[in-house]
């Protein structure tokens, strides 16, 4: 990721990569647009998924498919408008899953993701019900919001990051509260 908070390098995701067990889920988060260029940086850092964060322009979903057999597939489809709900249909029969996101790639300076501000629910919502593919939703997600996110969106799973940050290093405290509130 070229931005937002708890950037490390490619070394670092290696590291943690090579000591968690293979059952666990390992996201390499990638901004590269090219298939051929995601594939070399998927072997360097050998995580069993990618996410990939913006639109993948070069190569295909079935190029990353033949060169990583077994490693899922995440798209980010950042939710801006009505066009949001034809992007993530058209990209769901190619991928594992789709995560929504505040971002907007669109953007001179592209935000790609950590922005600390959430979207139109629902319409993610209403994106879950026309995919056939898990849905995770991102963007905005802190202890206050977190429930009435889920209950409005319904996603399968959660990608939290800037909510649960003070600055910028996570918080134990809001980690806390924000599985409370989902519990509670």
């Amino acid at each position: 990721m070229p931005s937002g908070p708890g950037v490390i390098s490619e070394e670092q995701i290696a590291e943690i990569v090579a000591t968690v067990p293979p059952s666990i889920g390992t996201f390499l988060l990638t901004a590269l647009q090219d298939a051929e260029t995601i594939i070399a940086q998927q072997r360097r850092c050998r995580t069993n998924a990618i996410q990939i964060v913006d639109r993948l322009i070069h190569g295909s979903y079935e190029d990353l498919r033949r060169a990583l057999p077994g490693i899922s597939l995440v798209q980010v489809v950042h939710v801006n408008g009505e066009e949001s709900m034809e992007e993530a249909a058209a990209v769901a029969a190619r991928v594992d899953a789709i995560l929504l996101d505040s971002g907007n790639p669109e953007l001179a300076t592209k935000e790609l993701g950590g922005t600390g501000r959430t979207h139109d629910w629902k319409l993610s919502c209403r994106i879950r019900e026309r995919v056939n593919v898990p849905l995770f939703l991102a963007g905005g997600l802190k202890p206050d919001n977190v429930r009435e996110a889920v209950q409005t969106v319904g996603p399968f799973g959660l990608d939290i990051c800037s909510g649960v940050r003070t600055d910028g290093k996570l918080d134990e405290e809001k980690v806390r509260a924000l599985f409370r509130n989902l519990t509670a």
